[in-house]
C-alpha cells in the first residue's frame, strides 16, 4: 500500500523527534510492504524565518494533497513578541482549521514500567489508567472573536468570545460514543454547564447524543471537579469528551499522570481520512540539539496515523509493542529517568524501538 505523508518538523526539538518516528514508519514499511512517501513542509517559527508567515500557502496545498500529516512541534521564544497572527502557533491552528480537523484524539495510558515515574500514590496507580481526551478542537475561544481595547473607565481590557453551535457539539460527541463503543463503553462529557451557556448548550447536545447510544454508559461532570478526579481517581474515566480550552488543560493534567509529556501521543481528525498527528508537549527549545528529547510521543502519533488514517491495526499495534519492550528493558530518556534505569538519548532511543519493531 502507498501512501503520501507530509511531515511538518517544526521548531526546537521537533526535527529530532520526527526523525526518530520516521525510523519507526520506514521500518514498518519495510516489514508490510508498504510504500511510504515523506514530503516536508515549514510550519512555525521556522517558516517565519524563511517565508514571514507561520503557515506557508504551499504546506496548506501539500497538507490537503496528503495522505496525513506528521508534525512535530512549534513555538520557542525567539517569535513570542510577533502579533498573534505572525506566532508560530497560528500556524498549528491556522492547518488545524484549513484540514477541518475537528476531534483531537489524547490517549493518556500508564505503563507500567513507568510507575516510578508517576506522582500519584501507589494505591491509585495499582487501579490502572487508561483513558482517551477527545477534545474539540477547531471550536470555542480559541477560534472565537478577540479583541483588546480601551473601555470608556480608560482600562485596556481584553475579550476572547467562547462560541459553540449545536453541529459543532453534535460531531464531536458521536465521534465520543463510536470511540467509547470501541475501547469500555463509558463516557464522560465535561463542561462548564453551572456557569457557560455555552457548557448547557454543551450538555443539552451530549444528552441527546446519550439517548441515541443506550449501550454506552455515560455521565457529566465540571470540569473543575474532573481536573480533582484525573489525580483522585483516574481509573474511573474510559472516554472524555470536552471542548477546547478544556481539553487543553485537561489532556496536559493526564499526561503528567502518566510519568511524562513526552509520553503522550495525539492525533487530530476530520470528514475525511486525512489526519494531523502530533505528540502533546511544546518545542523545548532549551533542550533543541542536545539529544536528550524523548521521541516516544511522536513514534507513538505516528503508530496512531497508521491505525486511525490508513487503516493499519497490526501495523500500529507492532510500533506501540516495540516501545513496551525498550520500557521493559529499562531504557529511558532523560524526563522518565529513575535509579536502576539506562540513560538514554533521543536518536539512541529512536534506533532501539525501531529495531525491535516486529511483524505479528
Amino acid at each position: 500500500m502507498t501512501k503520501n505523508i507530509a511531515v511538518i518538523k517544526g521548531d526546537g526539538i521537533g526535527p529530532e523527534i520526527v526523525n526518530e518516528a520516521l525510523k519507526a514508519l520506514k521500518k514498518v514499511a519495510e516489514l508490510y510492504n508498504h510504500e511510504f512517501n515523506f514530503t516536508e513542509v515549514l510550519m512555525g517559527g521556522c517558516a517565519i524565518d524563511a517565508v514571514g508567515t507561520p503557515l506557508p500557502e504551499e504546506t496548506v496545498e501539500i497538507c490537503k494533497k496528503s495522505d496525513s500529516v506528521l508534525l512535530g512541534a512549534v513555538g520557542g521564544p525567539k517569535w513570542d513578541k510577533g502579533e498573534g497572527k505572525n506566532r508560530p502557533e497560528a500556524g498549528l491552528l491556522g492547518i488545524r482549521a484549513a484540514l477541518g480537523l475537528f476531534a483531537n484524539l489524547r490517549p493518556a495510558r500508564l505503563l507500567p514500567p513507568l510507575k516510578g515515574a508517576c506522582h500519584l500514590k501507589t494505591e491509585i496507580t495499582d487501579k490502572g489508567l487508561d483513558l482517551l481526551i477527545v477534545r474539540e478542537l477547531i471550536g470555542g475561544a480559541y477560534f472565537g472573536d478577540r479583541r483588546t481595547f480601551t473601555d470608556e473607565k480608560g482600562h485596556k481590557t481584553a475579550v476572547d468570545e467562547m462560541k459553540y453551535s449545536d453541529y459543532e457539539v453534535e460531531r464531536i460527541c458521536r465521534v465520543g460514543f463510536d470511540l467509547a463503543r470501541k475501547r469500555r463503553g463509558k463516557v464522560t462529557s465535561v463542561d462548564k454547564a453551572n456557569v457557560l451557556d455555552s457548557s448547557r448548550l454543551w450538555r443539552e447536545i451530549a444528552h441527546k447524543i446519550s439517548a441515541e447510544n443506550p449501550d454506552i454508559e455515560y455521565g457529566d461532570m465540571l470540569v473543575d471537579n474532573t481536573a480533582m478526579q484525573l489525580v483522585r481517581n483516574p481509573a474511573q474515566f474510559d472516554v472524555i469528551i470536552t471542548e477546547n480550552l478544556f481539553g487543553d488543560i485537561l489532556s496536559d493534567e493526564a499526561s503528567m499522570i502518566t510519568g511524562s509529556l513526552g509520553m503522550l501521543p495525539s492525533a487530530s481528525l476530520g470528514e475525511t481520512g486525512c489526519g494531523l498527528y502530533e505528540p502533546i508537549h511544546g518545542s523545548a527549545p532549551d533542550i533543541a540539539g542536545t539529544d536528550t528529547a524523548n521521541p516516544i510521543a511522536t513514534i507513538l502519533s505516528a503508530a496512531m496515523m497508521l491505525r486511525y488514517s490508513f487503516d493499519m491495526e497490526a501495523e500500529a499495534s507492532a510500533i506501540e509493542r516495540a516501545v513496551d519492550k525498550v520500557l521493559e528493558e529499562n531504557y529511558r530518556t532523560a524526563d522518565i529517568m529513575s535509579e536502576g534505569c539506562i540513560l538514554t538519548g533521543c536518536k539512541a532511543m529512536g534506533d532501539l524501538i525501531a529495531e525491535r519493531i516486529r511483524k505479528d
